[in-house]
């Protein structure tokens, strides 16, 4: 209880409130409409429940959804089983939500409705994925439990209507926890097996309840992904699950099931009796346009004798055929040899060796007098180049010595001893440098004057200034 008189602080307030609501408010039933909805990756739900005049907000952990067969979906009315508490870290009131049923249509009914709507937008019920059932059965799979009584009537319709076909049963419970999972995993057994030409999945009549392992997603899928055929066969007519909708076939009963899968034997019976009539009467007919074609070769076969007179005629009339034309081929061939005897001899070697010298020395005559002809032309241009050569260095040599007396007489022009010789001196100080200003010496200082031929030694005495 509170204490008036104490001081709390937060988290010990909102503790203490939690245990006061926990311990004074029982697990009770709400009804109410859910809106903001949240799944999480942890796998937790999270929403609000809400009327007309309030709402609450309300948490279903994932161990609690177990035995939740539907989806919660915003707008759904529902009704909860729930307890009250108090979310310490926020301050926020809430409640812990451990079972929750939609409100008009049951669990089952309303999860039943929600995967067939989801498998028929996949496509999964789709006829063009549908297989058809092979013409010839030779092993049927029935996927179903060994003990009930669903196996021995498919095998007594099986012995009465096609009892050339093998039965191989792939036990597996029908009903219960887990159920699904083992006819799932029966199903793929018989599938990978590759004995099977047709496969039978199949169950008595039941509740829903009964009948929901054949309701489950992941089984929905093992019967949609198996390569072999299936026919569905669970329940009575009036019950329809989710393996129905995805099957190739579905049928209303186990036994209609063994006859949908095999042929009758009696039709197949009466079949062959007419094949064999067609096959007999095919054979007969055939018989009889043998023997008129047999009759008429008789009359077309020539007599023995006129035959061998006819042949013995005819091979001397080969006989002198065959004489003349070897005379003929004796007579062609001696005139073709002695017309290559003829071409032999004017095509002799020893003639066309003394034909191959004659040209040969004439080329080496020929080649000596052109070799003696460039010899000589080589020679005479070999001469008027060297004369011209000495004629060309002879004009570049005075050339380059106009230009070197030409470049001498210019350089004395500008030499200041040409200067000197014209009345001009060139006066410098005590170091030697050369002064072009009064400012650059003073009284007192001595200073050389060069002229053009000797050098005056002065002291200055005085400096004017123009």
């Amino acid at each position: 209880m509170f204490n008036l008189d104490e001081i709390y602080s937060v988290s010990s307030f909102l503790s203490l409130c939690n245990k006061t609501v926990e311990d004074n408010i029982p697990t009770c039933w709400l009804q109410g409409e859910i809106s903001n909805l949240a799944r999480p990756a942890s796998g937790h739900w999270y929403f609000s429940l809400k009327d007309n005049k309030a709402q609450v907000r309300c948490a279903l952990f994932r161990l609690n959804q177990r035995n939740i067969k539907f989806t919660p979906e915003n707008g759904m009315e529902v009704l909860v089983r729930a307890a009250p508490t108090l979310y310490e870290a926020r301050g926020d009131f809430q409640l812990i939500v451990q079972q929750i049923e939609p409100v008009g249509a049951g669990n089952l009914n309303l999860a039943f409705e929600q995967l067939k709507n989801k498998l028929a937008e996949e496509g999964l019920f789709d006829q063009s994925h549908k297989k058809k059932l092979p013409t010839q059965i030779n092993t049927i799979g029935v996927i179903s439990s060994s003990t009930g009584a669903v196996i021995q009537d498919i095998i007594r319709v099986l012995n009465k209507r096609y009892p050339f076909a093998h039965v191989l049963l792939f036990d597996s419970i029908v009903q219960g926890q887990g159920s699904f999972e083992k006819i799932g995993q029966a199903i793929i057994a018989a599938d990978n097996s590759q004995r099977c030409d047709v496969l039978i999945v199949a169950r008595g009549g039941g509740s829903l309840e009964d009948l929901w392992a054949f309701n489950e997603e992941s089984l929905a899928r093992i019967i949609y992904n198996t390569k072999t055929p299936i026919i569905s066969a669970i329940g009575h007519e009036t019950d329809t699950t989710i393996a129905d909708f995805v099957a190739d076939i579905r049928a209303p009963t186990p036994s209609a099931a063994a006859m949908l899968a095999t042929p009758d034997k009696l039709e197949i019976l009466s079949r062959v009796a007419k094949l064999s009539t067609q096959l007999h009467h095919q054979v007969l007919q055939n018989k009889q346009r043998k023997q008129a074609y047999l009759d008429q070769l008789k009359l077309r076969v020539v007599s023995p004798d006129r035959q061998l007179n006819y042949l013995s005629q005819q091979l001397d009339y080969l006989s002198h055929r065959l004489s003349g034309s070897i005379a003929s081929v004796i007579d062609t061939q001696e005139y073709k040899l002695t017309t290559l005897l003829s071409n032999l001899k004017q095509h002799s070697p020893s003639v066309r060796i003394k034909h191959s010298i004659a040209i040969s020395q004439l080329s080496a005559n020929q080649l000596h007098r052109q070799i003696n002809q460039v010899v000589h032309d080589s020679k005479q241009t070999l001469s008027q180049l060297n004369s011209r050569l000495k004629n060309a260095t002879s004009q570049i040599i005075k050339q380059q010595q106009n230009q070197l007396a030409s470049h001498a007489n210019s350089l004395g022009h500008l030499s200041p001893l040409s200067t000197l010789s014209r009345g001009y001196s060139i006066t410098v100080g005590s170091k030697n440098q050369v002064l072009t200003s009064i400012t650059h010496t003073q009284s007192g200082q001595t200073i050389k004057t060069r002229l053009s031929d000797g050098v005056i030694h002065s002291k200055v005495e005085k400096i004017e200034k123009n």
